[in-house]
């Protein structure tokens, strides 16, 4: 698959905006500010291709990328507390939508802070996708800002607290500044993809 020959395609943030779901859509889910648009980037071979914010809660529309035949779909990052009910609300119909329409979504990359518990919101995520039945990979973000002996703990840590997962569920780390977990990534997108 050529990295290089990715357009973005469209932003929304209403769900009557929606075009046909008539190719492979690959979506990557967390929370805000867990590094979405990093690691999009990052497996992208880009610096800036999907837009990076300082500012939590930033991403509220579904931006969908093309990339050789099929679309990487970057989700709005839940569970940022400084939105009005409105826009929760907003944030609610626009992903029920998303995933309740019949679109052609091949996987999910669930996105998890590696330094940190898995929140409520997280938990709710992957319940959702187990519930769905959608394939899904658990990515944890963020791995180099963890010396080895918490990143040993918080692996231990992921084990107890993801253990409702079925064991064919995959998890990833994955350090948009170091490289670590590009390549598994790209992996699944290519195996997805055909």
């Amino acid at each position: 698959m050529n990295y290089n020959n990715v357009s973005f395609e469209a932003a929304f943030g209403d769900p009557k905006q929606f075009f046909r779901s008539n190719i492979p859509e690959l979506c990557f889910a967390g929370r805000s500010n867990v590094g979405k648009s990093s690691l999009i980037n990052k497996v992208l071979g880009r610096k800036s291709f999907a837009r990076v914010s300082t500012k939590p809660g930033k991403t509220i529309t579904i931006n969908f990328y093309r990339l050789d035949g099929i679309r990487l779909v970057d989700l709005p990052g839940y569970g940022y507390a400084k939105i009005s009910a409105n826009e929760k609300m907003r944030f609610a119909r626009l992903m029920e939508t998303y995933f309740n329409e019949g679109r052609n979504i091949k996987t999910v990359f669930s996105l998890i802070d590696m330094r940190h518990s898995p929140t409520a919101d997280d938990i709710d995520m992957l319940n959702f996708l187990l519930q769905t039945g959608l394939p899904f990979t658990v990515v944890l973000t963020k791995s180099d800002k963890l010396n080895k002996t918490e990143r040993e703990k918080r692996l231990l840590a992921f084990k107890e607290e993801l253990s409702f997962l079925p064991e064919d569920v995959e998890v990833i780390p994955f350090s948009a500044e170091k490289g670590e977990g590009v390549e598994r990534v790209r992996a699944i997108i290519e195996e997805k993809a055909e």
